[in-house]
Order: structure tokens, then sequence, then C-alpha cells
């Protein structure tokens, strides 16, 4: 009995003993499994022979022209604007124009209220004629005294008269000689006046200077105007300029003669040629510009003065340039260069030298050949040696090549 109690208890602790033993060792074991399974799950690769292809695209250099343009803004303005305004002081009495108006030169703008002046003329064209009739006075009354000196001469001559007498008739003939003069001197004096005021009568229409339209209309009938009140503003729009600002890096490439193409927003898609007329030889201290301008045709009157206008300046063109996608030109390590795709399906940077660029090409001088495709879509994330697939799973090509290569092994190996 007393064994048989023994060997109950020992199977008993055997079997406690068995059940922890099984219990932290499957434990044990599970958190190993997961320790393991968690320290072996590698993260996935980026880039190299063991990595995951990247999904690029590709595109050919190709032969084509590429233009480089130099952009300024700013406000078109009126090949010429003139304020109109009286040259005398007065009262206005009638417009002729409002405001948009179609005038031409020398056409009538305004009138201002003349009565006084007409009545100065006429007081004037008065005066001119009493001169005039005093002159003539004064001429018969030379000729008498003339006649009557040379009758006392030739008596004189006679010895008839007297000396005296005689130079008595000289005197009073050259004394009428100089009333002539002083009557004509008056007569002359009165026509300058008639003359001056029919010109500050002709002064009280105003007339417009230039060709154009009228922009403004500053004043009523009834307001006074003197001579620096404008009364209204004509702008000539047969063709609109554009004053722009130069940097220092783009002087050199702007003259004289470039091509211009102007948008506005009034027009969306179309554009306006022009060209550059004039480059100021020196440059703004303060801001470090040089001012030019733009003139651009306008037979339509399309365009208006007013307008903001975006300026493309062609300052150089090559018709046949080696080009690429701009998107496809990197910078690595402070080289300018391209991806190219090797046999292995590997991106392999190239640098080249570039020239002109437009927005959407480069232009490439040196380190790629015509055909040469270069990888454009992802580039910008490339670095050489990573494995590269085709957008839908095409497949790359060589080194510039048309893009055929060998399938990229799932395993990474070649």
């Amino acid at each position: 009995m007393k064994r048989t109690v023994v060997a109950v208890l020992v199977l008993a602790a055997a079997a406690a003993g068995t059940y922890f033993y099984l219990k932290t060792g499957a434990g044990s074991g599970a958190a190993t499994t997961t320790t393991i399974a968690r320290s072996g799950a590698a993260a996935p690769a980026t880039g190299g022979r063991g990595a995951a292809p990247m999904t690029v695209d590709t595109a050919q250099a190709s032969r084509q022209e590429i233009i480089d343009y130099v952009t300024v803004v700013g406000n078109l303005i009126g090949e010429v604007t003139v304020d109109v305004a009286p040259r005398v002081n007065g009262r206005i009495e009638v417009i002729h124009v409002r405001l948009g108006d179609r005038v031409t030169k020398g056409q009538l703008i305004a009138k201002m209220e003349n009565t006084d002046i007409k009545e100065q003329v006429k007081q004037a064209e008065a005066s001119f004629e009493l001169a005039r009739a005093t002159a003539r006075q004064r001429e018969f009354d030379m000729k008498a005294a003339q006649t009557t000196w040379e009758r006392q001469k030739n008596l004189y001559d006679r010895q008839l008269q007297t000396k005296q007498t005689l130079e008595d008739a000289e005197a009073r003939y050259n004394a009428s000689v100089a009333q002539v003069d002083v009557a004509k001197a008056s007569m002359m004096q009165a026509q300058a006046r008639i003359d001056e005021l029919k010109v500050t009568l002709a002064n009280t229409s105003i007339l417009s200077p230039v060709d154009g339209f009228v922009g403004k209309r500053n004043l009523d009938p009834g307001a006074f105007a003197g001579a620096n009140t404008a009364v209204v503003s004509v702008v000539d729009i047969s063709s609109v300029r554009l004053v722009a600002n130069l940097v220092e890096k783009d002087f050199r490439r702007v003259q004289a003669g470039v091509e211009a193409q102007v948008e506005v927003d009034a027009f969306p898609g179309e554009t306006f040629s022009g060209k550059v007329s004039r480059v100021a030889p020196v440059f703004d201290a303060a801001t470090r510009t040089a001012t030019m301008e733009i003139e651009v045709p306008n037979p339509g009157y399309r365009l208006k003065p007013g307008m903001y206008a975006r300026v493309q300046l062609t300052v150089d063109r090559r018709p046949d340039a080696l080009t690429v996608p701009r998107g496809a030109v990197v910078d690595r390590d402070g080289q300018r260069g391209v991806f190219l795709i090797d046999d292995g399906n590997l991106a392999r940077f190239t640098p080249i030298r570039t020239g002109l660029q437009d927005a959407i090409r480069v232009e490439v001088l040196e380190g790629l050949n015509d055909g040469q495709r270069v990888i454009t879509t992802g580039a910008m994330a490339l670095r050489s040696g990573d494995r590269v697939q085709l957008v839908g799973g095409r497949r790359g090509g060589g080194a510039g090549g048309s893009g055929a290569g060998r399938p990229v092994p799932p395993d990474g190996r070649k």
C-alpha cells in the first residue's frame, strides 16, 4: 500500500514536470520562431542587381528645331499718347468728341468761348484802318511839302528867293517824310496786333495733334480750362509698345530687331508678332536692369493700352539640334547627364553637354547620338546600376538601342 502511494506520487510529479516543460518549451519556440521570422524579413531592395525593377519610360534623342527665349512681362502702351489742352485760358463752349471716338490729326476736338477775342480783333482792325488813313494823309502832306521845296529851290537857283526860305521849305519836307514813316509804323503795329489776336482766336479751337482714339475725356462744356488742363487724351494704337526691364544676364542676348511673340489674357491661345525696337545702353544702378521697348503692329486695333502682356523674345534658334525631353536630363554629383538602359536592363548614367533649352526639350551638344533612347519618366529617382523595367512590361534595350533586351529574371540574376 505504501509502495503504491509512493508510485502514484512519482507519476503525478512526472506528469506535472512534463506539462510544465511542454508549455514553456512551446512558448519559447513560438517566440523564437516569431523572432526569427521578423529578423529574417528583408526590407525591399531599392537598387542594384538584386533590387525589384523600377518602372520607367524612355524617349528617343532626335533632331528638332529648338529656340531659346527670354520672357518679359509688362503693360502695353500706345505708340503715341497726347493730352490735348487749350492754348488759351477760358471756358469750354462745346466738345465734339466722346470717349472711344476715333479722331484724325487736325480734327476739331472742342471749342472755347471767344466772343471777347472777336471784339478785340474788331478793335484792332479799326485801329489799323485809322493808321492806314493817317499814313495816306501823311503821304499827301509829304508830296505837298516836296512840291513846295522844289519850287523854292527853283526860285533860289534863279536868285529870286532867299536861302532862308529855301531851307524852311526843305525842313518842312523832311518833317513830312518822317511823319509818313511814323504813320506806316503805326499801321504795321496795328496789323501785328490783328495777327496776334487772330492767332489767339484760332487757339480757341482745340484740334487733335495726332491720329488715334479718345482715351479719356476729362472736362465737359461749361468748365473752365487753362493751358495745363487736359480736355481729352488721344492715343495712337496703330501699333502698341511694351516697355520692359532687361536683366544683366540677358542683356548681351537681346538686341534691336529680335523677334517677339506677345500674348495677352484677352485673346487666350493667340500670339501677336513684334520686335525689339530699342535697348537702353545704360543700366539702372538701383535695379541693375536696362530699359527696352518692344513694338507690336496693331492694324486691327485689337490690342489696347493697359493690357497685361507676356512676351517671348527669340534670342537664338537651332533648326537641326539633337534634343532630348527636358525630363530626361538630371544632375548627379555636379554633372549633367541622362540615364540609358544597358543590355542587362540596368540604368547607366551618361554625362552630356547641353546647349539651348525650351520648355519641352534640351539640346545635347556632346555625349549622345541620334536615335539613342534615354529614360524620361522616373529618371529623377534613379541611380546608376538600378534595375529598370519599361512601362507596360516592355523590355529595356541596350545602351542607346531601340529598346530590345532580354527579360529581367525574377531572382535578379542576369
